[in-house]
């Protein structure tokens, strides 16, 4: 693929020890002064993050804009730069084979904190603190969205107050999913002991106000609106250069790119799903530049394979042990028709022009791990669409123009974010659907509810409840697949019973997938593993739980004062926000 960013080998980051962030941009030539004396000549930084976060706690939501805010105070062991290499944070350095921080056998990993760590409020860190964040995540209780990353691990141990082994259950070719990146940060011990099971969610302080270890600390924060944050005094790394930072949410992608590039309101936009062309008129202007970075966040449709009829009540859109399944989506004839009238090339070209490509699978880089099996997806065909429904017995039996399935019309309920890329989608989706005898009602709701609102309250517009019969949204793996493939086992469908947690949104129970999920989880790094990586693709795409669009470049803007930007895909865009400077 033409923009991959992957371009260093599984197999040497394990034989090759990270010890120390990439220096291929030299570091900034203005020295980085005090604080300014007086408010008004204080360093701001201002952020735009249209969807506006609910809460400042990765493990209990998966939303990006969740995520982001807290990364701006809250740290993993190690993080991803730009070109997927994985780099310390609070690790001293990245443990491998070659320094002895992975066991020959591949039963464990163990990782060694910098010298003289401190959370924001002045307390030490400790290697205690990375095991109760492992204890706090695997508590079913909790509602912990990041258990797949913990997958067959089998303890977490202190060995001492700046060491910590991580002992899996088998051999683990690739151990580097608990700890890294910006969804699996540690958190304090002292601040959430008393939130583990059950009272997590009504933590509100923990959740909204973490104190962490990266250079901001959050001084305030109000759902749905946004967070502040000023210097970290006990920051481990050279002086950041802000003296505050203002997390703004809310609006829409339109207005937040206007912010960036053509008024100057804010020195950062994130996420700007906004028409290509608008975006290069305003860079035009002159104020702001636009950032992008591909990587393998794939825009899909996810295919409700249970009831989301509102009469059943407390068991909408619930697997129940495989009881409650679709009324006509888990007929594959209907899914595969539905996928076949969808034309790929036009979504990306016309709607994301230079920011994405068709793509055919949920794994989409990097290339050793894609699938080719699957690439008759980029041709649209109504035409042979709707042979297959004829030949499978799906008819308009009353002439209305919408088929039928055991009597049921094929009427289904679309939705999505409101956002203008992708109502554009909808609108062209529920027209070729149409084109087949599927009628589509097109719904969109508030990203911050969609994404990161409670479940248990924000029923109806949460994409964990699953209220509708299709839903779309993008979300894709690391540069290693394997967590985001554990999500997607028949153990991960959301319950109520772990407060609609479990990352297989789709409600797919599939057992031979969770057999070769099995295989893939204790073979080593090679063909094979490719091998098993691609079949477990396949049987996403292939049994049409989810359907591909687009593989979407992440694009942001800044303004041109801004310096030392370096976005990643592979984590989250704030991951170097220390190194930001005007």
């Amino acid at each position: 693929m033409r923009f991959s960013g992957f371009t260093i080998g599984l197999v040497a980051l394990l034989l090759l020890a990270a010890c120390s962030e990439s220096k291929s941009e030299p570091p900034p030539t203005e020295p980085i002064a005090a604080a300014a004396d007086s408010a008004s000549q204080a360093r701001l930084l201002t952020i735009r993050y249209w969807q506006a976060p609910s809460l400042a706690n990765p493990y209990l939501s998966s939303g990006i804009k969740d995520r982001d805010a807290g990364a701006i105070t809250l740290e993993p062991l190690a993080g991803y730069d730009p070109d997927g290499k994985i780099v310390p944070k609070l690790a001293a350095e990245i443990p491998t084979l070659e320094n002895r921080g992975i066991s020959p056998d591949l039963t464990s990993i163990t990782w060694r904190l910098k010298e003289g760590l401190k959370w924001s409020d002045g307390s030490d860190v400790t290697a205690d603190d990375v095991a109760f964040t492992w204890v706090y995540c695997v508590n079913e209780e909790t509602g912990c969205v990041a258990v797949g990353a913990f997958t067959d691990v089998e303890s977490v141990e202190p060995l001492d107050d700046l060491t910590v082994r991580i002992t899996f259950d088998a051999p683990t070719p690739y151990p580097y999913d608990a700890f890294v990146g910006a969804s699996t940060p540690v958190i304090s011990q002292a601040q959430f002991a008393d939130c583990i099971g059950a009272v997590a969610a009504s933590c509100d302080d923990e959740n909204t106000m973490p104190i962490g270890t990266g250079p901001y600390r959050i001084t305030s924060f109000e759902e749905g609106v946004g967070a502040e944050y000023e210097r970290n005094s006990h920051y481990r790394g050279e002086r950041p250069y802000f003296d505050r930072v203002i997390l703004e949410g809310g609006g829409e992608a339109v207005s937040a790119a206007r912010a960036a590039l053509e008024t100057g309101e804010v020195d950062y936009a994130w996420n700007l799903q906004v028409e290509p062309e608008i975006l290069k008129e305003m860079e035009g202007t002159g104020l702001g530049k636009l950032v992008i970075a591909f990587g393998n966040d794939v825009e899909r449709i996810v295919v409700n394979q249970t009831n989301p009829d509102a009469v059943l009540s407390d068991d909408r859109s619930e697997y129940l042990e495989g009881g409650n399944p679709h009324p006509f989506l888990t007929f594959m004839p209907i899914s595969q028709a539905m996928s076949m009238a969808i034309d790929r090339r036009i979504i990306a070209d016309q709607l994301y022009g230079f920011a994405a490509e068709p793509t055919c699978n949920l794994i989409a880089d990097p290339q050793h791990y894609v699938s080719f099996t699957n690439d008759a997806c980029l041709s649209q065909d109504i035409e042979a669409a709707n042979r297959l429904l004829d030949e499978s017995g799906v008819l308009d039996g009353d002439s209305d123009g919408i088929r039928e399935y055991n009597g049921i019309p094929l009427q289904v309920v679309y939705q999505t974010t409101a956002n203008s890329i992708r109502q554009d989608t909808q609108a062209l989706i529920r027209d070729w659907w149409e084109q087949i005898g599927i009628a589509t009602e097109l719904v969109q709701h508030d990203p911050a509810a969609f994404f990161g609102g409670d479940p248990a309250v924000n029923e109806e517009e949460s994409y964990r409840r699953f209220f509708a019969d299709v839903q779309m949204y993008t979300t894709g793996p690391h540069i290693e697949p394997q967590q985001y493939l554990a999500g997607k086992t028949c153990d991960s469908i959301p319950t109520k019973d772990d407060n609609w947690a479990g990352a297989n949104i789709s409600r797919a129970c599939n057992r031979e997938y969770d057999e070769l999920f099995t295989q893939l989880a204790h073979t080593r790094l090679g063909p094979e593993r490719e091998e098993l990586v691609k079949q477990l693709n396949d049987i996403r795409v292939q049994n049409y739980y989810e359907i591909p669009l687009v593989v979407r470049g992440l694009i942001s803007a800044h303004s041109n004062t801004l310096k030392r930007v370096r976005m990643s895909s592979w984590d989250s865009e704030l991951w170097n926000i220390a190194e930001w400077h005007r």
